[in-house]
């Protein structure tokens, strides 16, 4: 295992651990962490073991979004700027400059094959940076080798279910923050399930074009999904997930919906939303998909 520095193609500054296995090898996973997480997860670690045990490298960061709150280091032109991060202050969409930044390193580094892994917040990261690189038909594209998404969700209709009736109310509070200019100003406790600066809060409730895609059941065609042409790995667990149907239902409706050749969608049992207790049984099944292509 290595400590990898790296910067984000807009100049923040990032870190990562690099797992390698017995033999060098071209193949690696690349994994983007949910919010308020980091990349020392049991569940980062047991993948990579896996992983590892079958010749492919596992490399997870963390991203501009890790923790609750911290600063974040920009690099441009020689100069160095502090600002406010960590999930509670962090853009979504700043996502794509660290994915596209780990995918830079990792092509320095001489891997080939990447597979884009994500959990959580850390899969709408990801299906938002394929859909970008698609547009711009950058040749990064040519890198990646597959999709693994776990624990997707649908985050602006989530919230709205979560903040049911008090949605309306807390949009209003955000909004008449952003117009006195107090985007940095935390939104209160009740309005999100950790704490959220106005910024990120508008990001999920308003602001969220660009992101919700993940609209199950009421998307018939999952179109930003569908766009994605290389295997599609995409699990749920069935134990306090966040998802609005039932796990049988969701599984239906997105093997129904994705037109993927090369997908492989279901949920594991007993698994919670962070997969606890369930992370080799995860790991085993990642791998069998990424060695199968």
């Amino acid at each position: 295992m290595e400590v990898i520095y790296f910067l984000a193609t807009d100049g923040i500054k990032l870190d990562g651990l690099l797992y390698t296995s017995k033999n060098k090898t071209e193949d690696i996973i690349l994994s983007i962490h949910g919010m308020g997480s980091n990349c020392m997860k049991k569940r980062e670690s047991t993948i990579a073991k896996v992983a590892n045990e079958n010749g492919i490298d596992y490399f997870c960061f963390n991203n501009r979004g890790s923790e609750l709150v911290k600063y974040i280091r920009r690099y441009t032109e020689g100069k160095r700027e502090k600002s406010l991060g960590g999930t509670s202050y962090e853009d979504v969409l700043e996502g794509y400059e660290d994915i596209t930044g780990a995918i830079i390193k990792l092509k320095e580094l001489g891997y080939k094959n990447i597979y884009l892994q994500g959990h959580s917040l850390g899969c709408t990261k990801i299906v938002y940076t394929y859909n970008e690189l698609k547009d711009e038909q950058d040749e990064m594209l040519k890198n990646i080798k597959g999709v693994i998404l776990n624990s997707l969700i649908d985050i602006p209709r989530t919230l709205k279910i979560y903040l049911r009736d008090k949605f309306d109310e807390y949009l209003a509070y955000a909004e008449e923050k952003e117009r006195n200019n107090e985007l940095n100003e935390m939104m209160p406790v009740e309005a999100f399930i950790h704490p959220i600066s106005i910024k990120s809060f508008l990001r999920y409730a308003r602001d969220n074009k660009d992101i919700n895609f993940a609209n199950f059941g009421q998307d018939n065609e999952l179109v930003k999904l569908n766009n994605i042409d290389v295997p599609l790995f995409m699990r749920w667990g069935n134990v306090n997930e966040m998802i609005v149907q039932m796990p049988e239902e969701l599984v239906d409706i997105m093997n129904k919906t994705i037109t993927n050749s090369h997908k492989d969608i279901y949920y594991i049992d007993g698994a919670n939303h962070s997969y606890e207790g369930k992370e080799e049984e995860l790991a085993k099944q990642i791998v069998e998909f990424i060695k199968k292509q």
